[in-house]
């Protein structure tokens, strides 16, 4: 099964557990899912604006991402953190990605993924950004796969981790 197809099964399952009130959502969960959905929109674009984009780029924004949903599994715990964990499993595929040509030495595994990997993996960030978006806002998930209407490229990854970070530290802090 390939990443679309994981993370919709997680998705589904996600959406079923709090439709039974099997999860039931802390202000923590909506707060750090909030942030993580956030930070996906920023880190993936809409689908124009990513295709525009060299394969280098495409690769990085990706692996911000992925970033993204480990650091928000780093502050929660419980099935929000189950769920991200999950997440997190299902992209990493992209860490054995590389966009640049091997020029006759060690890939160390690393292959070049096709543009239709590409697309199928930034759809997926986009889900579960919309996903994250619904935990934080209503508490019911809804499969919504409507592209977001961002334009404008992303700031650098350690800007986007210290920001991060900052909010989470804020969360905890309030405990």
């Amino acid at each position: 099964m390939g990443i679309r197809g994981v993370v919709e099964e997680l998705v589904e399952e996600a959406e079923r557990r709090i439709r039974d009130h099997m999860w039931v959502l802390t202000p923590d969960d909506r707060t750090v899912a909030a942030k993580a959905a956030d930070d996906l929109h920023a880190a993936i674009g809409a689908p124009q604006f990513q295709q525009g984009l060299p394969e280098a780029a495409r690769l990085e924004h990706l692996r911000e991402a992925l970033a993204v949903v480990a650091i928000a599994l780093a502050y929660v715990h419980g099935r929000l953190a189950w769920f991200l964990g999950a997440a997190a499993t299902a992209l990493t595929p992209v860490l054995h990605w590389r966009a640049m040509p091997a020029d006759h030495g060690p890939t160390f595994g690393a292959v070049p993924p096709t543009l239709q990997q590409y697309t199928e993996a930034e759809d997926v960030v986009r889900h579960l950004h919309s996903t994250l978006a619904s935990i934080a806002t209503a508490g019911s998930i809804r499969l919504s796969r409507e592209p977001w209407s961002r334009t404008r490229p992303r700031g650098r990854l350690v800007d986007h981790v210290s920001s991060q970070m900052r909010v989470l530290a804020r969360v905890m802090a309030a405990r």
